[in-house]
């Protein structure tokens, strides 16, 4: 089980240290939100280009704590190319998953190094705030809350 962890904290510094489509605003970009945590002061901007109902090409710029960091790099790798449809119900699963409403060995891939912030519940926000701020983006919102109840209620 160490050794286990230990690859997710690498997954999660490595992601930190070197985020996926980071900073990129994608040529075309046709839908945009903010997202900030006033607690923590963790602030993104995700830009992304839909086609079709697909996520063709997407990107965030800002910054936080490496947890939310990794989480945005993380979730861009993971949204990219997947229909809007998709992504959502990626988000509502992470979500789930992160809060204990669904089985850990449910989450996808490199998502994975996502499950140490189940054991401290206050970094919960700090891992779906690029998440939520995609799906305000997705749903012609330009702001993020870290309220996560309104957000899910608009799904």
């Amino acid at each position: 089980m160490s050794d286990l962890r230990n690859l997710y904290e690498a997954v999660i510094l490595d992601h930190n240290r070197h985020p996926r489509n980071y900073p990129h605003r994608p040529e075309g970009a046709n839908v945009y939100a903010h997202g900030f945590n006033p607690v923590c002061g963790d602030e993104f901007r995700v830009h992304a280009r839909v086609e079709n109902g697909t996520i063709a090409d997407i990107g965030f710029e800002g910054g936080g704590c490496a947890i939310s960091t990794a989480s945005a790099s993380i979730m861009t790798v993971a949204v990219k190319g997947k229909s809007v449809v998709e992504a959502e119900a990626l988000l509502q699963k992470v979500h789930a998953i992160l809060i204990g409403k669904a089985p850990a060995d449910e989450m996808p891939g490199s998502m994975k190094a996502l499950l140490g912030v189940r054991e401290f519940p206050v970094r919960i926000k700090c891992a779906t705030l690029a998440w939520y701020t995609l799906h305000n983006a997705l749903q012609g919102k330009r702001s993020a809350t870290t309220e996560h109840e309104s957000v899910q209620e608009d799904a």
